[in-house]
């Protein structure tokens, strides 16, 4: 069997000119502080002009006093009014609030009655048509796109024939030119305000892309972390708390026959304690395996490692020809799964006594710290398994550094396993295979029943000019 593990809205929705957001970005807009009063300073000087120009070529008639007091209601309905310059009812569709529907209504009542006002000065005086040109911004800047160029075309048309009223006969440009240029200023308004929606829109898209993203990454690192943390907690307190209770029960078994075996296994379950209460320490403050403390080199750590678990084990060893067995060894439960720790001595009862044997091949380079911890890992959980499953006798641990990787490699001359065997058996092998991938590495295990197990880890490492 050969198993290989390798490395592996809304703003969208809206339309140029659109909803509300609009509004509150045109509010928000560094532009309108100057737009909005070269506006009004633009009407006020064209009212002016053509209430002088009245004036001066009709002294004394009898509409002046009318013209003179629908000029000042003109310019008192301008100063006194709503803001013009803010797309409030660029989409009726949109779902309004009530404050702001009394807003809308207030503006279209106001423009209405400057619109009144002025249509009545142009009947009156003609030279007044000039005032239109700010109102068409007005217009184009309050009414949704449809209603202002209906507005547009009707200011035009009082232009048109204001201007023929006031020549002495007929010239194309009078009639030609107010429409050609109020339409090139129509086209070219509602073309910057689409294209200032679309900006709008797209900043939103980015900005809500930008909130999803931090949250994803928020929510996978949180992910990361809780099964980073599962598999350390799973390496050292699991494993040791499953190693004192095998100990703990062997104890209870031979308490009243064999006293000394006895208190041999509450010592181990002793020393199996304080290691454990050690790796705990060393979890909680940066989760980094107790024996690569001090800067403790990983061939060291794994020497130690198996110096440690070589001793008497509760499993009865196996002869020189195992029986098929479907019990796993290093398979179904490698690396960090049910059993005792790695780094724990000893079981109980009869059982053989399990010998494990440290290699070291090529020229040490320094590794960093986190394939250490991973290696280390990886072998403090199969040899767990080999002591609670394999029924092994020899174990050994060959660590090899081959220039552009390190390997390790477990092998076992225990009973082996099926395939059948190493599919949905607890969190050793996905934990290990997790490890390899965050790595960069590959996990490959060969076994069969009666033939013992290998495992080997092997990680890639950077090149040194």
């Amino acid at each position: 069997m050969h198993i290989t593990q390798q490395p592996p809205d809304r703003g969208a929705d809206r339309g140029p000119g659109k909803g509300e957001g609009a509004s509150r970005d045109a509010g928000r807009d560094p532009d309108a502080r100057w737009f909005e009063p070269v506006l009004h300073l633009t009407f006020f000087l064209l009212l002016a002009a053509s209430l002088t120009r009245f004036l001066l070529h009709h002294p004394g008639e009898p509409r002046t006093p009318w013209i003179i007091a629908l000029s000042i209601t003109l310019a008192l309905l301008h100063v006194l009014g709503p803001t013009p310059g803010r797309p409030a009812l660029r989409m009726p569709r949109t779902p309004r609030t009530r404050d702001a529907g009394q807003a809308d209504t207030r503006r279209l009542l106001w423009l209405a009655a400057v619109v009144a006002v002025w249509v009545v000065v142009v009947v009156l005086a003609p030279s007044f048509a000039w005032c239109a040109v700010p109102l068409f911004y007005t217009g184009l800047r309050t009414l949704p796109a449809g209603a202002a160029s209906v507005l547009v075309g009707l200011l035009t048309a009082f232009v048109v024939a204001a201007q023929l009223r006031l020549s002495t006969g007929f010239d194309p440009i009078l009639v030609l030119a107010p429409p050609a240029v109020a339409a090139l200023a129509t086209a070219v308004f509602v073309h910057m305000e689409r294209q200032a929606a679309r900006q709008r829109a797209l900043i939103d898209d980015l900005l809500r892309t930008r909130r999803e993203l931090a949250a994803t990454e928020r929510r996978e690192g949180t992910l990361a972390e809780r099964q980073r943390l599962s598999m350390e907690i799973h390496d050292t307190l699991a494993q040791g708390l499953s190693s004192q209770q095998m100990l703990l029960q062997a104890t209870d078994r031979t308490w009243d026959s064999d006293p000394a075996t006895a208190r041999g296994h509450l010592r181990t379950a002793t020393e199996i304690t304080a290691r454990n209460l050690a790796e705990a320490r060393r979890f909680v403050h940066d989760l980094a395996p107790a024996d690569l403390a001090g800067g403790t080199p990983l061939p060291e750590a794994l020497r130690r490692l198996a110096t440690r678990t070589t001793g008497p084990t509760t499993v009865p060893a196996a002869g020189p020809v195992a029986a098929p067995a479907t019990g796993p060894t290093t398979g179904p439960t490698a690396g960090p799964t049910a059993g005792p720790p790695a780094d724990e001595p000893g079981g109980g009862g009869p059982g053989g006594r399990l010998s494990v044997r440290f290699h070291q091949d090529g020229t040490p380079v320094p590794l960093p710290d986190r394939v250490q911890s991973a290696l280390l890992r990886i072998a403090q959980g199969a040899l767990a398994n080999v002591r609670e499953h394999a029924a092994a006798r020899t174990v050994t641990l060959t660590l090899s550094y081959l220039g552009d990787q390190v390997v390790l490699d477990i092998a076992d001359d225990g009973r082996g396993f099926t395939t059948a065997a190493a599919q949905g058996r607890g969190h050793g092998l996905p934990a290990m295979h997790a490890r390899m991938r965050q790595l960069g590495g590959t996990l490959t295990i060969e076994s069969a029943p009666g033939e013992g197990t290998v495992l080997s880890a092997a990680v890639p490492l950077e090149r040194t000019p």
